[in-house]
């Protein structure tokens, strides 16, 4: 069976969240989806709350085959017209997928779409899309602001956050990188900025639609770097220079070179003198690079967007 709608969901020890995530999912008042979850080999009670509800598919991996395969593997298993990236800690007002799908059938010209995110407080923004900066950091725009209504007016955005992010699946198929529609080198952080950059490339946009409201548990954020686990932080640092390899186009390199160089030797000199966990995250460039420049050629040949007008979502 199919549905316009695949409602995608990653686990991986996410007992304390799933089930709050598929009450919200069922509760949706747009009804054409399917729900298909991946348990990352979680060793907890997530397995045990899913299967108190009634899904429409649920794997079991052995191991953690990471963020970007496991939401691949379900994105190439089940057809649909839309899929919707969700994450386990997230919590979906009654009428998100429904204004999300009226946002974006109003698009054309729109990859993707995501709502107002909220920190569980309901009264913190946690994303209102990505935001990148001229250094090559990607931030969540208005995350840890108060949601004061600055962010209630619909707007375009550089991409969606993919704690809960609806793409058209004909976007998808463009985008893919050899079959993948996340980079699977990243294995988890900062895919959702390397997708929606790529999108960008082809010539496709992003919507911000503030009447979709959901509530996300942020763990990761800047400010939390020296307490969250080595393995996230590896990533982190790994997925910046990916994210760079993939996507970086000559004109925006020269017009911010200053200010991506003093950002790199900062990263580089924090994880050689601090962070000495994160070196093989150095290490896997450099060994991968000309596999890496192959990809990346791949992804460049595409390119059907005049790539100066991508300077301005660089700010």
């Amino acid at each position: 069976m199919t549905s316009r709608v695949a409602v995608n969901i990653v686990t991986f020890n996410s007992a304390g969240d799933i089930a709050a995530c598929l009450e919200s999912v069922r509760a949706q008042t747009f009804r054409d989806f399917r729900i298909h979850v991946f348990d990352n080999a979680s060793v907890d009670d997530t397995l045990k709350t899913i299967e108190r509800f009634d899904i429409d598919y649920l794997m079991r991996s052995p191991l953690n085959t990471g963020f970007c395969k496991a939401h691949n593997d379900l994105a190439q298993r089940f057809p649909s017209e839309f899929v919707l990236f969700l994450n386990p800690d997230t919590i979906l007002g009654p009428t998100f997928i429904e204004e999300l799908m009226r946002a974006l059938e109003a698009r054309p010209d729109a990859a993707s779409a995501c709502g107002k995110l909220l920190r569980m407080d309901g009264k913190t923004i946690d994303s209102t899309g990505i935001i990148m900066r001229r250094e090559q950091r990607h931030l969540d725009r208005g995350a840890g602001e108060l949601d004061s209504g600055l962010f209630d007016q619909p707007d375009d955005i550089f991409g969606p956050s993919a704690a809960a992010a609806l793409y058209r699946r004909a976007t998808l198929e463009d985008a893919a990188i050899n079959g993948q529609y996340f980079d699977e080198d990243f294995f988890a952080y900062r895919e959702d900025a390397d997708l929606a950059w790529r999108c960008r490339l082809l010539g496709w946009t992003s919507i911000y639609v503030p009447a979709a409201v959901a509530q996300h548990r942020r763990r990761v954020t800047p400010e939390r770097r020296g307490e969250l686990p080595k393995e996230i932080n590896y990533h982190s640092v790994k997925n910046r220079f990916l994210l760079r390899i993939n996507n970086m186009t000559g004109d925006l390199y020269r017009r911010d070179f200053w200010q991506i160089t003093k950002r790199d030797l900062a990263v580089i000199g924090y994880v050689l003198l601090r962070e000495w966990s994160s070196i093989p995250a150095l290490w896997y460039v450099g060994k991968n690079l000309p596999r890496l420049v192959r990809k990346r050629q791949i992804i460049q040949s595409k390119p059907r967007f005049s790539t100066t007008g991508l300077q301005k979502w660089f700010m």
